[in-house]
């Protein structure tokens, strides 16, 4: 094999001093940059949390971070009426933010023809400007009655949905 065939193949470091320059530019070069980059950010002066107001930084730093809630598990279930009246009339009864009037069959006719359970689901999971209605007060069974309730008064025929056999 010729000397010029062997150098096609070898590498750009021919050395030990090329090596040993290689290295401190791969390693000591990129570490100094990032130690230069913490002294940059970190050089003015940061107030300490709660110096301008410590009411404040106390009240945070001590804030709940969830709340529990006891509702009564026997209670009987809601009628559709009364669900709709407590949750659902002050959207749907003035027609706020795109929500279908109460009654309007024009405006309910479409979403009539995606099913019960779509309905259902929009209520309980939200769908454009209205939030979603499950695990608030009411169990989503009665959320169901609810919708039933105001579908039937937009043109539909769903039956009040039942308690399941179960009693869930």
């Amino acid at each position: 094999m010729s000397e010029h065939a062997h150098d096609a193949h070898t590498g750009p470091i021919k050395t030990p001093r090329q090596l040993w320059w290689t290295a401190v530019a791969a390693f000591v070069v990129p570490v100094a940059l990032i130690m230069g980059l913490a002294v940059f950010v970190s050089r003015e002066p940061k107030p300490q949390a709660g110096v301008d107001n410590p009411e404040l930084a106390t009240a945070i730093r001590i804030q709940k971070v969830g709340t529990v809630e006891l509702r009564d598990a026997n209670r009987p279930l809601a009628a559709g009426a009364d669900v709709y009246k407590a949750q659902c009339a002050a959207c749907h009864e003035a027609g706020l933010v795109g929500a279908p009037k109460f009654g309007d069959k024009a405006a309910w006719a479409p979403r009539l023809g995606q099913g019960f359970d779509a309905l259902v689901n929009s209520a309980l999971h939200g769908k454009g400007a209205m939030g979603p209605q499950g695990g608030g007060a009411f169990r989503d069974l009665e959320i169901a009655r609810a919708v039933a309730y105001m579908a039937n008064a937009g043109g539909g025929q769903f039956p009040e949905p039942e308690t399941p056999a179960n009693g869930q």
